[in-house]
């Protein structure tokens, strides 16, 4: 399987933020992924882009936000390209400003662009003016149009792109319980091991039935979906990155047979395991 590239970005301690501003971009970088966070937009072309796990056609006007090591390329056979990129560093999220409660929308922003977003509608049209404004201005202007874009992608319509990852902090972020950030804390460390709801329960001091609708009212999902998307994730974390079996990496993330791993994977994900590993390389091969 071929490798994702990891890209330097020329971003220094001293910056907020870089812009890239081509007119021209040929499309010619590999499948790369960095450890920054990046907002790309594309005018006034056509092709494909691969974010993660997921490849789809774009036209005209594509944007996108992608958060630290989200593999992302972008090819169109055309000569027209504009693409205009904004890269910021990953210590943005641990800024004191950015856990103020003014600023809990863009927080959640960039949680959820761990998974790739895409935005869409009369919004995206708006910001990709701003984006474009950004370019022409200079100093301390360009902090303020730089949060109002965060602000305005916050806000925005939007949809998660990959799917082979699972991120519980957007449900820790979301229910502000601190027994549900003990819980998930403990699956994810014990992930590959046999995790039973009543150990769960009792390591919050619940009763297995409390706890149970206590942990679906808090988080939308039931105990034992949250689990099995964990997993599901790991595996495909393990099917893209390493040549582990099928049955290797089933154990690995804590399914007890095989047969059920695949159960869970395929409901998931649409297809089998080693599809989905045929899919991942076949990504890399063409991209």
């Amino acid at each position: 399987m071929n490798e994702i590239q990891q890209e330097i970005v020329p971003i220094t301690q001293d910056d907020l933020f870089v812009i890239k501003n081509h007119p021209n971009a040929k499309f010619d970088y590999p499948i790369h992924c960095h450890p920054e966070y990046e907002i790309n937009l594309v005018m006034n072309t056509s092709g494909t882009r691969v974010v993660g796990d997921d490849e789809e056609a774009f036209d005209e006007l594509d944007l996108v936000m992608t958060g630290p090591f989200v593999p992302h390329v972008w090819k169109s056979e055309l000569v027209t390209n504009h693409v205009i990129t904004i890269q910021f560093s990953s210590d943005l999220l641990s800024f004191q400003m950015i856990n103020k409660r003014l600023f809990m929308p863009i927080r959640q922003l960039l949680i959820d662009s761990m998974q790739g977003l895409h935005f869409y509608g009369p919004e995206a049209e708006r910001i990709r003016n701003e984006i474009v404004e950004i370019t022409r201005m200079q100093g301390f202007q360009t902090a303020t149009k730089f949060l109002n874009i965060l602000n305005l992608l916050a806000y925005a319509p939007r949809r998660k792109l990959v799917s082979n990852m699972y991120e519980s902090e957007n449900l820790v972020n979301s229910s502000k319980s601190r027994r549900i950030t003990k819980a998930c804390k403990y699956i994810e460390e014990n992930i590959s091991q046999k995790i039973s709801l009543s150990d769960v329960a009792m390591l919050v001091n619940m009763s297995d039935s409390a706890f149970s609708h206590f942990f679906k009212k808090k988080t939308g999902i039931s105990f034992i979906t949250y689990v099995n998307n964990l997993r599901v994730a790991k595996a495909c974390d393990l099917l893209a990155s390493t040549s582990l079996s099928a049955s290797e990496i089933c154990y690995d993330c804590g399914f007890n047979n095989k047969s059920n791993f695949i159960r869970i994977f395929t409901k998931r994900k649409n297809m089998t395991p080693i599809e989905y590993r045929n899919h991942i390389s076949q990504i890399l091969i063409k991209y």
